[in-house]
């Protein structure tokens, strides 16, 4: 759990230190915009927990290590680089943050750092899954985004991405069903969680809508993470 908690807190103080004007418009709760930090302290909080993170990774085995930087690479093109601004590498780029993490977390926790065919096939889906759904998190920020000249999908195809991305939704709802062949009630649950996603999505457009959507879609998701545990122990096949 430290070692999840340190690198999200790396993700957070990295993408906030640069995305402030954004934050003054879409989350002026924050702490930057919220003048409880300074840019300064951020920044200097920033590049320590860069060192932090490699060394508390390296403690586990200099393959943890590997994935600790691969995921402050990550960081660095999408927030410096600024692969933020556009959809194809915010996406990509989610791909690689949400995989570091679970790869990461998974050579710490297993009996060996080696991942074994259940867990490489659920590292494969999660990713397909946040490459092609993770911009459901974009809708609700359209307008900070159309400020700062960001080009993420709702702003680049907003009809499209209200059409595609349910479909999206109701398709990998199936495949992890059947992937991680659940039971009847469990079966009968994620899909009904998958359509009501899908049909808020496609119904709901306003800005305070998005943001229940994208709620509901990260109960979603993470039910969807939770699902490979039925082929291990077998606890959602009733």
């Amino acid at each position: 759990m430290l070692w999840i908690w340190l690198h999200l807190l790396q993700c957070n103080v990295s993408n906030q230190y640069k995305t402030c004007d954004e934050d003054k418009i879409n989350k002026p709760w924050r702490p930057l915009p919220a003048n409880r930090v300074t840019f300064g302290q951020a920044q200097f909080l920033r590049w320590a927990l860069v060192v932090v993170c490699a060394l508390f990774s390296l403690s586990f085995g200099t393959d943890v290590a590997v994935v600790s930087l691969v995921l402050t690479l990550t960081m660095i093109v999408y927030d410096e680089v600024g692969l933020a601004g556009h959809w194809a590498g915010k996406n990509i780029c989610a791909v690689y943050g949400y995989g570091t993490f679970e790869i990461g977390a998974t050579k710490i926790m297993g009996e060996t750092s080696d991942l074994d065919a259940k867990a490489q096939l659920s590292v494969v889906l999660s990713a397909m899954i946040v490459l092609t759904t993770i911009h459901v998190q974009d809708f609700p920020d359209i307008e900070g985004d159309a400020a700062l000249g960001r080009r993420t999908i709702p702003i680049v195809f907003p009809g499209a991405s209200r059409i595609v991305t349910p479909l999206l939704m109701l398709g990998w709802t199936a495949v992890v069903v059947n992937a991680w062949k659940l039971g009847l009630v469990p079966s009968t649950l994620m899909y009904t969680l998958g359509l009501v996603v899908a049909a808020r999505i496609w119904a709901d457009r306003s800005t305070s809508g998005d943001k229940t959507t994208y709620l509901t879609y990260n109960i979603w998701l993470i039910c969807a993470h939770l699902l490979p545990a039925n082929a291990r122990f077998g606890v959602l096949s009733w």
